[in-house]
């Protein structure tokens, strides 16, 4: 089966369109271009929200929260995740059928999760645990070949030099006004060490952004120069950024944060969808950091059927885990992640390295695309037939998981009715593979 599908993936690279973004002066390198064929061919990512704010038990956004960052930062005296293991953590991971990981280098608590020798707030220099979790999460990444991105806050609670924007108002940081120009070559220095210090990296993921959006006092983030940095040190990094907007010039993939594409029930992704690679982030419970009280998990065939209805849209799927203090990850997430393997085992042929399929939702599920092969994931079906609304010429319909032959018939307009087999209740995804032939 790892063979078939690195067979399919490696076929997806070839057949996916070169990725055009609707930016003026910006093109993506040869490199770039690569790194994108190769992104969406993967379909499923795993995000890390990590740092000390999970000693707290109260989500990322803790600081926020009427603390002082002088006080808050005291926290990094006692972090000592004695059971952090990047090999227990990249192996669930893989095992999962997650092809990479976006790991929060640095959140908007300014807390820095390598040993960066910009600040001496990091995980070396300010913990009694004195090891640099990127290092040894990156190196067991290019082990174990699970690609690797990088998550940078554009924003900082706790340093001066940060231009005072929408957040971060409680933290009893002594200048309001900050200075940008330090910000910015602290930042800059930041990112030189994460782009020549840690191996490859496919993409940086920044976020923050909207503390100075276009309703707050006008501000100018210098971004291009920023994105053209990343892509010198690394030709083949991709640009992400979690702005909530029209991807800007120099980016190379489009984020939509709690929602699939064209959805925006959570607020943060009103945006319409461009031509770049599209990646949805969503969490398993509430919180992206660690939050003891919150237990409430998504069960493993809702997080199937979301990655599913992503592929369906074009979209990978970035399923986040908030590891607890100890440096364990909850054992809520290990279950979940080891069920989403065992169904991307028997499944993953209909999602790595497929397209979107050839129509939008319906009331019965969503459909991907590899070649002439369209894989209709039903997830609801009562009565026994559905329709299927494309208009390509369909010479067969068979269930995926037996090879055996379904009836179907054409309809007026073009779609077909498709008579499918009983099947239990409680099935996740029942897919059917139809062997089409594309209009003339």
């Amino acid at each position: 089966m790892k063979r078939i599908i690195t067979s399919l993936a490696m076929a997806a690279a070839v057949m996916l369109p070169q990725f055009v973004s609707a930016q003026t002066h910006y093109q993506p390198s040869m490199a770039v271009q690569q790194s994108q064929r190769e992104f969406v061919a993967d379909r499923f990512g795993i995000f890390l929200h990590w740092g000390i704010y999970s000693m707290f038990g109260q989500g990322e956004w803790y600081l926020n929260n009427g603390l002082l960052h002088s006080e808050y930062s005291k926290a990094a005296g006692g972090f000592y995740p004695a059971s952090f293991d990047a090999r227990q953590w990249v192996s669930a991971f893989k095992d999962a059928g997650a092809k990479y990981i976006c790991f929060t280098t640095r959140h908007h608590d300014g807390f820095s999760m390598w040993h960066t020798e910009a600040s001496e707030y990091n995980i070396v220099d300010a913990t009694p645990f004195r090891r640099d979790i990127l290092k040894e999460l990156a190196d067991e990444c290019h082990r174990q070949d699970i690609k690797l991105h990088l998550y940078y806050s554009h924003l900082d609670w706790g340093r001066d030099d940060y231009p005072w924007g929408r957040t971060g108002h409680t933290t009893g940081r002594d200048s309001l006004l900050g200075d940008w120009a330090s910000y910015r070559r602290f930042m800059d220095r930041q990112l030189t060490e994460l782009l020549t210090n840690y191996g490859p990296v496919r993409c940086i993921w920044f976020d923050g952004w909207w503390d100075h959006d276009k309703d707050s006092v006008p501000f100018d983030w210098q971004l291009p120069s920023q994105y053209a940095m990343i892509h010198s040190l690394q030709p083949a990094c991709m640009v992400a950024n979690n702005h909530h907007q029209h991807p800007f010039e120099g980016e190379d993939m489009q984020i939509f944060e709690r929602d699939l594409p064209g959805e925006n029930t959570a607020g943060l992704s009103g945006q319409a969808i461009g031509r770049l690679p599209l990646e949805t982030c969503n969490t398993m419970n509430g919180m992206w950091g660690y939050k003891v009280k919150d237990t409430n998990y998504k069960d493993a065939p809702t997080l199937i059927r979301y990655l599913v209805r992503a592929a369906g849209m074009g979209a990978n799927l970035l399923l986040n885990i908030g590891p607890r203090p100890d440096g364990c990850l909850p054992d809520q997430c290990l279950e979940r992640l080891r069920l989403m393997g065992q169904w991307l085992r028997a499944n993953g042929e209909t999602i790595y390295g497929t397209e979107a399929g050839d129509f939008h939702d319906t009331e019965w599920g969503t459909a991907t695309r590899s070649g002439n092969r369209l894989f209709l994931h039903v997830f609801d079906n009562d009565c026994g037939t559905i329709n299927v609304p494309i208009t390509c010429k369909v010479k067969e319909a068979k269930e995926f998981a037996t090879g055996k032959k379904l009836k179907f018939v054409k309809n007026k307009d073009k779609s077909i009715t498709l008579s499918l087999e009983p099947r239990h209740k409680d099935s996740i995804d029942y897919i059917v593979e139809l062997t089409t032939v594309p209009e003339k």
